[in-house]
């Protein structure tokens, strides 16, 4: 087991050139402020260090919101409401060696209820594609998991690149980011028809969209998934 020191004072960590990559990009990035303690605590949980973009976000931010809010990348607890890594994977208080994420940790959230997680040791077993280490996406309009084909980094950069764009095309309605920018950090849009209903499908300009608590987005995904196919998505984040 690393310690503290280990972790947190390397000789190349990522956070400098995190934030080049930001400063360079077109894509609207809010950096949330954190809480370094917290971080820190989070860092000895998940035995990551600084040198990892991981390790960077959530030793130095309180997490990043994307275009306006759309997507909510995890780090420390923010003063602006977003949870913090380490409440989203419902790790332990205290440190303890034994913990470990499951089937993968939950290091992002959409304003749709979509999750992204970075698969654990044996996503087969787990019941979601991919391989070890690869970033996958729970789809709320599809109700299943998809591998995306990237590690962290990679995932970042791609964000950072404009990949969010074509990945929701079809998903973004016209006035998307009035309504995202007046949510806060836990909550998320419900629709009615559901995202995953022919309906919503042949015109989600037409669907009705209210604020509603991410948990409760998350926690009707499940459902559904269980009420349809009898399969569990599995853990999804705490909200």
């Amino acid at each position: 087991m690393r310690d503290h020191n280990e972790l947190i004072n390397v000789d190349d960590p990522a956070w400098p050139i995190l934030l080049q990559d930001l400063a360079g990009t077109d894509v609207p990035v809010e950096v949330l402020l954190g809480d370094p303690m917290a971080g820190r605590a989070s860092l000895l949980q998940l035995q990551v260090s600084a040198r990892s973009n991981l390790g960077g976000i959530v030793l130095n931010c309180g997490g990043l919101l994307v275009d306006g809010g759309w997507l909510r990348i995890f780090g420390s607890p923010s003063e602006a409401g977003l949870p913090g890594l380490a409440e989203v994977n419902a790790m332990p208080s205290t440190f303890d060696p034994s913990w470990r994420p499951g089937a993968g940790l939950v290091v992002a959230h959409d304003v749709l209820g979509g999750v992204f997680a970075l698969n654990g040791g044996n996503p087969r077993e787990s019941g979601r594609p991919g391989e070890p280490g690869e970033i996958v996406y729970f789809a709320p309009d599809a109700l299943r998991w998809e591998a995306l084909g990237a590690g962290h980094s990679a995932w970042l950069s791609w964000v950072f690149s404009g990949g969010l764009q074509e990945f929701y095309e079809g998903l973004r309605w016209d006035g998307w980011r009035s309504e995202v920018s007046v949510l806060d950090g836990r909550q998320g849009l419900s629709f009615f028809p559901p995202l995953w209903s022919a309906e919503a499908r042949q015109n989600l300009q037409a669907a009705s969209r209210r604020a509603a608590p991410m948990a409760a987005l998350l926690g009707m995904s499940r459902d559904s998934c269980l009420h349809f196919d009898g399969a569990d998505p599995g853990f999804l984040g705490v909200a």
